[in-house]
């Protein structure tokens, strides 16, 4: 897509460099979405019978369907539906606030143990396959959050949302620190919001097939030390 083409949102100054490292990077970001295809077709494949015990214990645990459809903001700020296994009460969105707590009332018995192993993010390998998201990527934000972005901020948009980020890594306990808030809406906006966003643009400067294998490998890392902690207490 040529600058021209962008959005006109996203015809900004602060944007256009990050347009142009990322047209350098063509080729890489082409073997990117090869990896993103074959890895989440062969990985829906593998984890099929999985994915279908999952869905079941999601379907039988409480009303509603099995997949949470939200609204999330996308590559070249295009709105698209994200596909996470649901771990909330039907309609938690329409009785309580965008982010979520450890504690939050609304997440079910089986959306507890789904969430601490983070089990809800392998639906996402279904818009990964369709090319809405890639493996490795931006975490992508409701609208409302979005709106608040600076110019700058704003070129996180030129690359397909992850499943997984640098910025996940480092905020992997950012449901502990909205726990812990009189305010959690106003925390994660404030707080947690401005430092995830600095990562994301770094990622920008390093993105590749290679570094997001990195990122996907230290993910896993990251997800089996804290679920041994939980489980361990």
């Amino acid at each position: 897509m040529n600058y021209e083409e962008l959005p006109k949102s996203m015809q900004e100054d602060a944007i256009r460099p990050y347009w142009e490292l990322l047209q350098k990077k063509r080729v890489s970001l082409f073997f990117k979405r090869l990896l993103d295809m074959i890895a989440s077709f062969v990985m829906l494949v593998i984890l099929s019978p999985f994915l279908l015990l999952l869905a079941l214990a999601v379907k039988f645990d409480s009303k509603g369907p099995v997949f949470y459809r939200q609204v999330r903001v996308g590559r070249y700020n295009q709105d698209f539906k994200i596909f996470k296994f649901r771990t909330m009460v039907q309609n938690a969105d329409q009785i309580g606030p965008a982010v979520t707590t450890g504690e939050d009332p609304r997440i079910t018995r089986v959306g507890r143990f789904i969430r601490r192993l983070r089990l809800d993010e392998f639906s996402q390998l279904l818009n990964v396959l369709n090319g809405t998201m890639s493996l490795v990527g931006p975490r992508p934000e409701v609208r409302k959050y979005v709106d608040l972005y600076t110019p700058e901020q704003m070129a996180t948009l030129l690359v397909r949302p992850g499943i997984t980020a640098p910025s996940s890594i480092a905020f992997k306990d950012e449901d502990k620190l909205l726990d812990a808030a009189d305010d959690p809406e106003r925390v994660y906006v404030e707080q947690i919001l401005p430092p995830k966003m600095e990562l994301n643009l770094e990622y920008l400067e390093h993105i590749s097939p290679l570094y997001d294998l990195s990122v996907i490998f230290q993910t896993a890392a990251a997800v089996f030390l804290s679920g041994g902690k939980e489980n361990a207490q």
